[in-house]
């Protein structure tokens, strides 16, 4: 609940005016977008509190039903649809915004912020210039309130899940200059808050301020491993066919976007060991790379394969399991690295230089399974279809009994082939598995990290090359434990989101780069 009811505009708790200069409230407008699940009391509470406060003028965003409320000076802005940000309801609160600045505040959390906390953040944005600035803040937990630290808006953050916690400050006058520059805010029915950011941050990036100013329920309960898969969510189609038209708009604004044209894959050399191999990097990974080594040994093709795993000094049994399936068949080869410094990247390299690696390289993780003895020969068609620098082919989710766990099929339907390369600078993800041209690849090596090394090996081909898709089912991803991402920590999670938009940002740069000295049509 929000604590705010003896606090009179421009007079602090101890009952001192306070200087104008000093209070920006009185150049504010509070918008509180909800859907319905907000309790009522809240909701009047809430924006009785900040308009005591000091904030000019309050606007509430929702269903039917709230709107009848006697609320002197809040504004109501009805919606139609369960999204409360459409194109057309952010026009109407812009019509009815004044001042400086605006406070955008998700209903849905029961925000706690006193006036100290308002102050904090119109004081950045004004004196700043920041078009819009968001914080850390506090949130529920079984253990109490606990931080939740945000992380830096890069340029490269350009994916429509960034976390900026349900308070946000934005610039009027901002939002203003860029509505003349770009025209009107997108008619999505759930996207016009991305299409907003990204337009101020063409001007300027969103500043953070690594301060927590206010305190919130949880509004997320599921683990990150759940949660990744929301944008492949066959529900979500529609919005995700918005976002994506929003951030190609984005793209295209800041001379980034990449039309459909295509280097040539490079011509094959002769000295191939094989066509083709399957690449498993692993360490301490007994209880499940045996299965994958010999599902990737049962595969049935027209051509020659081999089987290349990286065993990245292993302290349980895996090497062993490794040396005896090598023993019993030779097309396994068991590599392990001279140094101690490789992550997964560094050791997909090693497999893609080494004298035994076939034409095309083809993943398969240690603890995941390919789905029929026909997989390896599926994802080679493909690849030689194109030709292809690189194809993704797609996976279903299974428990470690192999039976299938939502949302079953992750097939990546978003991508296509006419702009598939753009909107993977707004998605977290290709997909699996993965399988390279091996020539590509060794032009183009994976970053030595083990978290998006994969990803910013499909961003960098997908600059100049085509990427074929498959879009049956070839894999089953085994969801367990062991697991690395099945429920990471706020700060893992955190640092694993930066390092993809740290990628992101890296790409666009490249892309705008290409596109200016002419080497990439815009």
């Amino acid at each position: 609940m929000v604590c705010l009811a003896g606090l009179s505009r421009g007079i602090g708790p101890d009952g001192v005016r306070i200087p104008e200069r000093l209070s920006p409230l009185a150049a504010s407008t509070l918008v509180i977008p909800y859907t319905g699940r907000t309790p009522v009391d809240w909701l009047k509470t809430s924006s009785a509190a900040w308009r005591q406060a000091g904030v000019n003028r309050a606007i509430l965003v929702g269903p039917a039903g709230h709107d009848r409320l006697p609320e002197d000076g809040v504004r109501w802005v009805r919606i139609t649809t369960g999204q409360p940000f459409s194109g057309e309801v952010w026009r109407e609160v812009l019509l009815e915004a004044a001042g400086e600045v605006v406070f955008c505040v998700n209903g849905d959390a029961g925000v706690a912020i006193g006036r100290s906390g308002l102050d904090r953040l119109a004081s950045v944005l004004l004196e700043t210039g920041s078009p819009f600035v968001y914080c850390h803040y506090l949130e529920e937990a079984a253990e109490g309130m606990v931080e939740h630290a945000t992380i830096d808006y890069q340029l490269g953050s350009v994916r429509d899940g960034f976390d900026f916690g349900p308070v946000i400050a934005l610039s009027l006058d901002a939002i203003r200059l860029a509505e003349q520059r770009f025209g009107p805010l997108s008619d999505s029915s759930c996207g016009a808050l991305y299409d907003l950011r990204l337009r101020l941050s063409v001007a300027a990036l969103p500043l953070r301020v690594p301060e927590c100013l206010y305190a919130c329920r949880r509004l997320e309960h599921r683990p990150t491993g759940q949660q990744q898969f929301d944008y492949v969510d066959p529900r979500n189609r529609e919005a995700q066919e918005q976002m994506e038209r929003i951030v190609t708009d984005h793209l295209k604004r800041i001379g980034a976007w990449l039309e459909p044209q295509f280097d040539p894959v490079p011509g094959c050399r002769d000295d191939y060991p094989v066509l083709a191999s399957v690449v498993i990097p692993v360490r301490n990974r007994e209880k499940t790379v045996a299965d994958a080594a010999r599902s990737a040994l049962s595969q049935a093709t027209n051509f020659p394969f081999n089987v290349i795993v990286v065993d990245n000094h292993s302290t349980d049994g895996t090497t062993r399991i490794l040396d005896e399936l090598a023993a019993s068949d030779p097309r396994l080869v068991h590599l392990v690295p001279q140094t101690t410094d490789l992550q997964i990247g560094g050791c997909w390299n090693l497999a893609i230089q080494a004298s035994r690696c076939g034409r095309y390289a083809v993943q398969l993780d240690s603890d995941d399974l390919y789905s029929s003895p026909g997989a390896l020969q599926i994802v080679v068609d493909k690849l030689r279809e194109g030709p292809y620098a690189m194809v993704v082919a797609s996976y279903q989710l299974v428990n470690f009994q192999l039976q299938e766990i939502p949302p079953g099929l992750i097939d990546h339907r978003e991508w296509t082939r006419d702009n598939g390369r753009n909107n993977l600078l707004r998605v977290n993800g290709l997909g699996a598995p993965r399988a390279f041209d091996t020539s590509v690849a060794r032009r183009c090596p994976f970053p030595n990290v083990s978290y998006g090394e994969d990803y910013a090996a499909g961003l960098r081909i997908s600059r100049e090359y085509d990427i074929g898709r498959v879009f049956e089912s070839v894999y089953l991803c085994r969801r367990w434990e062991g697991n690395t991402d099945a429920n990471l920590p706020l700060a893992t999670k955190n640092r694993h989101d930066a390092y993809k938009d740290r990628i992101r940002t890296m790409e666009i740069l490249a892309r705008q780069q290409s596109v200016a000295k002419g080497r990439l049509k815009p």
